[in-house]
């Protein structure tokens, strides 16, 4: 089994953290998103992984530590890391095009920009399953059309009229990948192009067209980890999910002086507090130190200097020096203080 990751986005969305760490490096509970999704994908698939192929941008800005961060996680896993380089945002089906060289026998193709919890077997009927969420609100997502036999028969992006309500979280197997490559290959050759790019979806509707039987595999919970907001919300969901499942991370024990942790936290044990108080609900990554500070439901990230601050809903990233107390401040471009 393969796992192909295209994750050669700049996430703009996500900025300021993103403009100097590529979005799917970005820790949720102190891990990068792009290694927790790898993970969570492993732990479903029946089948050893054997090969993660990573589909980098730029390597001006995925540069050599990301590719050894990412050759790490694969060996964590016992698996091969391939990398890859999409030069030109040409969409998500030119960004799979990419890895031509890694796309053959049964893979999962996965974007990194979101993480999920799922418990499902792939049905082995199927020459390929898109994984789904059910949502209250499908029109304002792509969803999926099923015939009698529970099998995809169309994808329909934001319907005006219900279609269903399991809305694409942008993980899909395929059984043999080489078949979503001759087809996205046809796309390319004769430039069918979508919101000015080249989509996996027009490979997936050619497959489909040629016989092939798509079904769902539906997943308990899709946490996107798109903007600020529902990154730090993101963030605090899986610190429950780890506390259910009696994480150790949740009790690392960080140098505390006169200070409290209120759990659910993920604390590097590197991270000292003073005459704090921490959490629920927050991360800190190693090196940092917090000082005379109440913060809750946020994500701070490695050898930061927080003082003097009640944070709530926070996202601070690395290498930040922050003083409450002091009003003369140079904050960077995109950022957002309210």
């Amino acid at each position: 089994m393969k796992i192909i990751v295209p994750m050669a986005g700049r996430g703009s969305r996500l900025r300021p953290h993103s403009l100097t760490v590529p979005k799917p490096l970005i820790p949720i509970a102190n891990q990068p998103i792009v290694h927790r999704l790898v993970k969570d994908i492993a732990r479903i698939l029946s089948e050893p992984v054997e090969e993660i192929a990573f589909i980098l941008g730029d390597p001006a800005f995925f540069g050599e530590e990301v590719v050894k961060s990412l050759e790490k996680l694969a060996e964590g896993l016992g698996a091969k890391a391939s990398i890859y380089r999409q030069l030109e945002p040409l969409g998500t089906g030119h960004a799979i095009m990419c890895a031509e060289p890694s796309l053959s026998g049964p893979a999962v193709v996965a974007y990194a920009d979101t993480l999920i919890r799922a418990s499902f077997e792939l049905d082995p009927a199927a020459d390929a399953v898109i994984w789904t969420k059910q949502v209250d609100r499908p029109e304002a997502y792509g969803v999926v059309k099923l015939n009698d036999q529970e099998e995809i028969v169309e994808l329909v992006e934001k319907p005006e009229q219900f279609v269903s309500d399991q809305a694409v979280i942008g993980i899909y197997y395929f059984k043999e990948i080489e078949n979503l490559k001759k087809e996205l290959q046809f796309v390319i050759d004769n430039e069918i192009i979508n919101g000015g790019e080249y989509q996996i979806n027009d490979g997936i509707k050619r497959m489909m067209a040629a016989g092939n039987i798509f079904k769902t595999g539906t997943v308990d919970e899709w946490m996107d980890c798109g903007n600020k907001n529902v990154a730090i919300e993101t963030n605090q969901r899986i610190m429950t999910f780890m506390e259910k499942d009696g994480s150790e991370e949740i009790n690392s024990q960080p140098t505390l002086e006169n200070s409290t942790i209120i759990q659910p936290c993920v604390i590097d044990s590197s991270v000292v507090l003073k005459h704090s108080t921490v959490g629920p609900h927050v991360s800190i990554g190693a090196g940092t130190v917090i000082d005379n500070c109440t913060i809750t439901n946020s994500l701070i990230q490695k050898n930061s200097s927080i003082k003097n601050a009640t944070l709530d809903e926070a996202m601070i990233g690395s290498h930040v020096k922050y003083d409450a107390n002091f009003t003369k401040i140079s904050i960077g471009d995109y950022s957002t203080m309210e």
